[in-house]
This record gives C-alpha cells, sequence and structure tokens, in this order.
C-alpha cells in the first residue's frame, strides 16, 4: 500500500520535508496545495506531484489524498485540519499545532471522534540520537532526571515583511523557536506544575526572546531560552542523579550525543538521521495510516496539547495578543 500525501502551504519548511519522502518508499507526494496556482505548479513539478490545487478547499476534498500534510502559517492550520478531518483526511501539522491550546483541543477532540490519524510534526522526537536518549534515559543510564536545559536562538530580519515579525501569520519567537524547548522538556520530564516567563515583545507585539524555567516535583526544573534576535549554541542537557546526557548543536535535529555517567569517560554516540532527518516522521505517519491508528506512540496528541498549554501560559504571562485563526475554511 502506497500512502499518497497532499501537501497544503507550499513554503520554506514544506520544500526540505517534500525531498526527504524519497527515503520513505510507501510514501508518495500526489498533490500540492497553494492559493497561488503558480507557486503550487513550480512546487508540485519540483517534487513530481501530478494534480496541483489553487485553493486548501480543493485539495481537502480530493479523493487521491491520504494524507494532509499542513504547512501553513500557524493560524491557518485550525481551519485545514479540521477541514481536512471531515473529509476523512490523516494529518500531519507542522508545529506549532495551533495559535492557542484551545484550538489544538478541538482538532484532537475531533480526531478522537473521528478515529483518523493526527500527529504534530515535531520532527526532534524521531531523530534516531533524540531516540536513543530517551531509551537511556528510561534505562536509568542517568539515574533520576532532575533537569533540562535547552535554548534556541536564531537571529532573523526584523523586517515587517518577514513572517517571523508579522503577527497575523503567527509570527514570534515562541511559535518557531520556543516550542522545540517547550516540546523537549516536556518530552523528558512531562507536565510543568508551575511557568515563569521573562521576555521581550516590540512594538507590534511580536515576541523576539523569551526565558522560561518549568517548575515539576521534587525540584526538578527545565531551564529554556529563545530568541529571534540572538543566535543561540542550540544545545541540550539532561541532567540526572547519575549522570547527564548532552545533546550538541542543534538539539533539534542532533546526530550525536555524548552520555556522562559518574565515575566514568563520557561516551560520545553518532546516530545520524536519514536524509535530512524528516524522513522519520513521514514514515511514523505512513506506517500509523497503513496500521490504521489514530496517533503516533512517539508524538501522541496529548504531548501537543500539554505543549500547547506551556505555550499558552507563556504567551499570557508575556501578555501576547494571540490571533487563533478562523475554524471555518474558506476556499
Amino acid at each position: 500500500m502506497t500512502v499518497r500525501w497532499g501537501i497544503v502551504g507550499p513554503g520554506r519548511i514544506a520544500r526540505k520535508v517534500a525531498a526527504d519522502f524519497v527515503h520513505v518508499p510507501d510514501a508518495e507526494v500526489v498533490a500540492v496545495a497553494s492559493r497561488s496556482k503558480e507557486r503550487a505548479a513550480a512546487f508540485a513539478a519540483d517534487v513530481g506531484a501530478r494534480t496541483v490545487h489553487d485553493s486548501y478547499r480543493a485539495i481537502v476534498e480530493d479523493p487521491e489524498v491520504d494524507v494532509l500534510y499542513i504547512a501553513t502559517p500557524h493560524p491557518l492550520h485550525r481551519a485545514v485540519a479540521l477541514a481536512g478531518l471531515r473529509a476523512g483526511k490523516a494529518l500531519l501539522v507542522e508545529k506549532a499545532f495551533t495559535v492557542t491550546p484551545e484550538a489544538t483541543r478541538e482538532i484532537a477532540a475531533l480526531a478522537a471522534e473521528r478515529g483518523a490519524f493526527v500527529m504534530e510534526a515535531m520532527w526532534t522526537r524521531f531523530q534516531p540520537a533524540i531516540a536513543r536518549m530517551r531509551e537511556l534515559i528510561a534505562d536509568g543510564a542517568i539515574g533520576d532526571v532532575m533537569a533540562v536545559q535547552a535554548d534556541l536562538g536564531a537571529q532573523q530580519p526584523s523586517s515587517p515583511d518577514d513572517r517571523f515579525y508579522n503577527l497575523a501569520l503567527g509570527g514570534g519567537a515562541l511559535f518557531d523557536l520556543s516550542v522545540y524547548p517547550i516540546s523537549f522538556a516536556q518530552m523528558v520530564l512531562g507536565n510543568p506544575e508551575t511557568v515563569t516567563v521573562h521576555g521581550q515583545m516590540v512594538a507590534d507585539g511580536v515576541d523576539v526572546e523569551e526565558a522560561i524555567l518549568l517548575g515539576y516535583p521534587e525540584g526538578r526544573s527545565a531551564t529554556l531560552f529563545a530568541s529571534l534576535r540572538c543566535q543561540s549554541p542550540g544545545m541540550a542537557r539532561v541532567v540526572g542523579t547519575g549522570g547527564w546526557i548532552e545533546v550538541p548543536p542543534r538539539f533539534h535535529h542532533p546526530s550525536r550525543l555524548l552520555v556522562h555517567r559518574n565515575g566514568h569517560e563520557p561516551e560520545e554516540l553518532h546516530l545520524p538521521a536519514t536524509g535530512a532527518g524528516y524522513s522519520h516522521e513521514i514514515a511514523e505517519v505512513t506506517e500509523g495510516v497503513k496500521a490504521g491508528l489514530a496517533e503516533s506512540a512517539v508524538m501522541p496528541l496529548a504531548d501537543t496539547v500539554a505543549v500547547q498549554d506551556i505555550m499558552g501560559r507563556v504567551a499570557d504571562k508575556l501578555g501576547m495578543a494571540v490571533a487563533e485563526g478562523p475554524a471555518d475554511l474558506e476556499q
């Protein structure tokens, strides 16, 4: 069985993801949709898709598409995802999954009602190095985990024409960058009891930087940093009572780990990804759809909801006026 994919929103990230389909034999990109037919046609020609749609509604209703990969700006995820579920499609939705926790819960509820496979495109969780890190932690390699540290800074142009600084397009550090360290911490430590934030917003309400402290029972913590105005190493550490694991830059798609066990020399593990690293999440969805599953065990919707809840609390504490997109898909 070949699982047929449609790409909604042929932008920068979609182009990177599409290039990795060659590494997943049972997955094929068959359709592309953009509100610009010329843009969709050019993208489709590049990736070998046979069908071009000049509206999101058209690809949602395309009977030749099994899975929609939604790579539009964040506020548009909600409408496309809900329409796709009602049309019987499986979904891979780029992170951040939505702009608000309420919209994420709305999609998760409809997915549960329809029994459709839905997953957030958090490629980090599928990197071989991260999969091995989780195994080591579960096996007690570093004892009881007490702390997570992670940063991700990428200096971006501050032009209001760039989507990173456009509030209507879900711009800001939170939805593009902070989602990574937050999801990493939630993966390792679970859901926090407290969220403390210090950050900076520019005049139009876009957050450009935030430091986040997540508090957990028994004194455990996650110390996180993200920035649109500073380039940072992009490192992560998981610290336990028996040692620590270092995830070298960039931690959200690493190729190696450094395992430090108390009393032992560090151990370096090389675990490169296949292709650019997106192939693993494509394979997860493809195999899940073929098996008739409703979600991924690696990136379950409950974790996506939890991460969006943390992001919602961060936004509230910063005073961000986030604007979720509509529930109904117009075109």
